[in-house]
């Protein structure tokens, strides 16, 4: 194996002094300095000593000749490296966001449904499950699952005046729904937003 060779090492050609001499005509100075050909040439350089180097970076403009939208693409384009790019999960054979092309998930805070639509309401706007404990706390407390937390807190203050034990003479049923109220508040005080 041969050590030491490198393919893309640009070859340099030396003047009858043995240095590189810049590019500029009529300059024999030793060339230190490189500069880009053109735009489409990046790759490939001119070799200048520092005052031509100085020069041809005052006149160099990579826009020259570009119009805004050629401009506002190149940008766009270093943005990503010049790498092709798509939506994340929009491949045809993406398995692993299929489930969210197909709809086959439960998305309780909207992650994956955009900015707009019915998804993107807070928590206490979807209707719980029939047979959850929140359900039962909408249904003790008599409650639509949308309500606010300023809705709950004043239908809480509500049943608690008129379920109190001191207003109702000491009544074991006004107790007992006491207590479900209270555990009903807790329950719902811990999932309602305002």
């Amino acid at each position: 194996m041969r050590r030491g060779t490198d393919k893309f090492k640009p070859t340099v050609s030396f003047g009858a002094t043995g240095f590189r001499e810049c590019d500029h005509p009529d300059c024999r100075a030793p060339a230190e300095y490189r500069a880009p050909k053109s735009r489409d040439r990046l790759d490939e350089y001119y070799w200048f000593c520092l005052e031509h180097v100085r020069e041809y970076n005052k006149s160099w403009n990579f826009c020259d000749g570009m119009n805004e939208e050629q401009i506002e693409s190149e940008i766009r384009e270093d943005t990503v490296w010049r790498r092709p790019t798509w939506p994340l999960g929009s491949g045809e054979n993406e398995k692993r966001w299929r489930f969210v092309r197909e709809g086959d998930y439960a998305d309780g805070f909207g992650a994956f449904q955009g900015d707009s639509g019915p998804e993107n309401e807070t928590y206490s706007s979807h209707k719980p499950p029939p047979d959850s404990p929140e359900a039962r706390a909408f249904r003790i407390l008599g409650l639509d699952p949308t309500a606010s937390l300023s809705e709950l807190k004043a239908r809480y203050k509500e049943l608690v005046k008129t379920h109190h034990p001191d207003r109702n003479g000491g009544d074991k049923v006004a107790e007992e729904r006491l207590k479900d109220i209270n555990d009903a508040y807790s329950t719902l005080r811990k999932t309602v937003t305002a």
